[in-house]
């Protein structure tokens, strides 16, 4: 199956995505709801915590993003994202890493991104994992984008703050701005 890029600098352009039940590609509507909360992020630092397709990673691209970690597991779906990249000839921008998430959240626990995507398996949501993430990888004044199905309840990590949470059918999507600590 074949998505495309919504808008930007690659706007149109198809990707390829996993066949079989591991990976949900994003749906259009829901990704452009994200990008359109998240408005201008030109120049900004992205991490696709469960990257699928990597149609979130490359719609960052194509939108201005400086940079984006991407980290999947499963190795069919890597290999897709990684051809996504070079078809799209966003190598330079979008970095991608075959891991499972707990394991290298904790070995890159000193990373920070200005915003950070978490749109877990649907089948295997693990709340603690996902605070851990926004807890450990959200810079300071940075956003958290969750895309959950609507049933599932996440606790809010301390020092963050719900900006904006929407639904579309069965998904929720929950926008958690880190506060900016004053120094």
């Amino acid at each position: 199956m074949k998505i495309r890029i919504i808008s930007g600098s690659l706007k149109g352009r198809s990707i390829n995505t996993p066949s079989g039940h591991k990976t949900h590609p994003m749906g259009e509507k829901i990704r452009g709801a994200i990008f359109n909360i998240l408005g201008d992020i030109t120049g900004l630092s992205v991490f696709d915590c469960f990257a699928g397709s990597g149609a979130v990673s490359l719609e960052a691209a194509s939108r201005g993003a400086r940079s984006i970690t991407a980290v999947e597991v499963d190795k069919h779906a890597y290999n897709i994202i990684s051809e996504n990249i070079s078809l799209l000839a966003c190598n330079d921008i979008v970095k991608i890493s075959r891991a499972n998430i707990s394991r290298w959240s904790e070995n890159n626990s000193e990373k920070k991104y200005d915003i950070v995507i978490i749109d877990p398996p649907y089948h295997n949501i693990k709340t603690k994992l996902i605070s851990t993430l926004i807890i450990r990888h959200v810079s300071d004044g940075g956003i958290a984008v969750l895309s959950l199905p609507s049933n599932v309840a996440v606790d809010i990590p301390q020092g963050f703050l719900m900006v904006q949470q929407k639904m579309y059918g069965n998904a929720s999507l929950l926008f958690l701005k880190r506060n900016t600590l004053e120094k």
